[in-house]
């Protein structure tokens, strides 16, 4: 530890300004014996009743403070901004960077050593993680866990997942609409995150590949008792942290991000991870290319067995060993000497974790998929900046496939026309949808896994190639190109496609191509008029203004990198 606490400067100071500091506090309680040389630690956590995968939260951040207690800590829980996809509109993805900005600024503005950012649906994980790392204090992410397994009528059903499935069979007329009511709270049957594979659970998993949570709580269910158990344990460990002086900048790295990356196609990640993990990577200040995500997953086997693209649930992975256990399969793929949060390498934190169900966690030699069949990166005339594909969730016939676009200016548009049994649609058309990404919505709104028209579900079908700027669900599953950037808000080839038009999707060749001559997309774009966000006010302006491309992480451009922990004062 450094010789004098960051902290000491607001309660150990003298004159008026230590006393009003000290003063106030002692109001909440605390004795006088507490202000001095002790680590303060801030427990932030983004509790809230309008999230419900984080409503457990607060009762959490007390097992926390009874460990920081213990290892001779000051423990001040705050609030963090709480992002539930499951309640909030447009989409929580809009205000990914403003929950990121404010962590950030909460931990610079107060006097706080280390933290403990407790997290829980889909946003909240990178918004925790970019916030402490462009503050850069000591820091530990605990997420709050998924929830128990689901189960309707006999079936193991799970987040998201199901209810797609469920949705497309009441369209289909195969599922009586009060069996699809009935099943809601069979899906979500206790406090916790998505029970699949879906982003939540992905960004769990991710914060525990970075280094930045402590090995194996990543995946422990929301209500098993090794949750409190792991928060008190976190409590300690900051406590230590601080006074070892290890920060996020020295777990965070360019190999700590290619672990993620690896781990992430390993498990059959959410391709939202790709956002987050180059958003993070923006404020780590290492430089990623979304090429990445495709390059560093080619020799990685899916070998995790979950929904969207495989059978069981987290609660499943957990008893399985965890990522630990999953980790030991593919350890020759990780760089294990990357320094984590327990104060060991990762190398040194997984050794002797063992598989305890080999359907689960699946044995490298009996892959839930081949290497290279995780989320692929796509490039070609209709994507030139990259898009993405989640391979192990799509229709293997219709991976290299050539169609007829229809395109649609809104989910709105699209959703009217979807449902409209008389709309002129086949199966091997191919549905576009655009003005979805994180300037045209705003916020990339989780709407491109776009329903199959009613007619053709009806039918009896369930997959057909999808295009969009915006993004999916990480519970979600099909034939379904995401994040094309550059989006069509700020003029990409996305604008220029009309109904009727050809589009080639050719995964083998990592190609998306608009079958249109450059002289027709160069009087396309003549004729084409950009949207007019003239009037706008508020947060969405600045968003609308500041955000920057998916492929570099949708994160505001003014926030990307390390801007530390000193407090900012006026030139004197």
């Amino acid at each position: 530890m450094s010789e004098k606490l960051r902290s000491s400067d607001w309660f150990e100071a003298k004159g008026k300004l230590g006393f009003y500091h000290r003063s106030h506090t002692k109001s909440e309680g605390f004795p006088n014996d507490l202000f001095a040389n002790r680590p303060v630690i801030g427990i932030g956590a983004s509790w809230s009743e309008l999230a419900p995968c984080n409503a457990h939260l607060h009762d959490i951040a007390q097992s926390v403070k009874a460990g920081v207690w213990e290892a001779g800590g000051f423990p001040f829980e705050f609030p963090t901004l709480a992002l539930g996809e499951t309640l909030m509109r447009p989409t929580a993805m809009l205000y990914r960077n403003l929950a990121a900005m404010e962590i950030e600024e909460l931990i610079r503005s107060n006097p706080l050593d280390g933290i403990v950012l407790l997290v829980g649906c889909d946003k909240t994980t990178p918004a925790a993680i970019m916030g402490a790392l462009s503050c850069d204090l000591p820091t530990i992410i605990l997420s709050g866990g998924p929830m128990m397994n689901g189960s309707f009528r006999g079936e193991t059903v799970g987040s998201g997942t199901d209810l797609w499935r469920f949705a497309e069979d009441v369209r289909a007329g195969v599922m009586a609409e009060e069996e699809f009511v009935a099943s809601e709270a069979c899906v979500s049957r206790s406090a916790g995150h998505c029970t699949t594979m879906g982003t939540a659970s992905t960004m769990a998993v991710i914060s525990e590949a970075l280094g930045l949570a402590l090995t194996g709580t990543s995946t422990i269910p929301a209500t098993d008792g090794a949750r409190r158990t792991a928060a008190h344990i976190a409590g300690r460990k900051i406590v230590e942290l601080v006074r070892m002086d290890l920060r996020p900048s020295q777990i965070v790295t360019r190999r700590s991000i290619e672990n993620a990356i690896v781990i992430n196609a390993a498990i059959g990640g959410s391709t939202n991870a790709i956002v987050h993990l180059s958003a993070i990577a923006g404020r780590a200040e290492v430089e990623l290319d979304l090429a990445d995500f495709d390059s560093l997953a080619k020799e990685v086997p899916t070998i995790v067995d979950l929904k969207p693209s495989g059978r069981f649930l987290m609660e499943d992975f957990h008893s399985a060993g965890g990522l630990p256990a999953m980790m030991v399969e593919i350890a020759d793929l990780l760089h294990l000497d990357e320094m984590t949060v327990t104060g060991q390498s990762l190398g040194e934190n997984i050794a002797g974790s063992k598989n305890y169900n080999t359907e689960v966690i699946r044995p490298r030699q009996a892959p839930l998929f081949p290497a290279g069949n995780a989320t692929v990166v796509l490039h070609g005339n209709l994507a030139p900046n990259g898009a993405v594909l989640k391979l192990s969730a799509a229709s293997p016939e219709l991976c290299i496939h050539s169609g007829r676009a229809i395109v649609f200016d809104s989910i709105e548009e699209f959703n009217s026309w979807a449902d409209d049994e008389t709309s002129d649609v086949t199966a091997s058309d191919i549905l576009v949808l655009r003005y979805a990404g994180p300037k045209g919505y705003p916020g990339m709104p989780e709407v491109g896994n776009l329903s199959i028209p009613k007619a053709l579900v009806k039918s009896g079908l369930r997959d057909m190639v999808r295009i969009s700027d915006a993004r999916m669900s990480g519970t979600s599953f099909g034939t379904v190109v995401l994040h094309v950037s550059p989006e069509a808000a700020d003029g990409g080839p996305l604008a220029l496609v009309e109904t009727g038009d050809v589009i080639t999707l050719n995964v083998e060749e990592r190609r998306l191509d608009l079958e249109v001559d450059s002289e027709e997309l160069s009087a396309r774009r003549s004729r084409w008029t950009p949207p007019d966000y003239r009037g706008e006010s508020g947060y969405v302006s600045l968003y609308r203004s500041h955000v920057l491309g998916a492929e570099k992480g949708a994160d505001f451009d003014f926030l990307v990198g390390r801007r530390g922990a000193a407090v900012p004062r006026r030139p004197t």
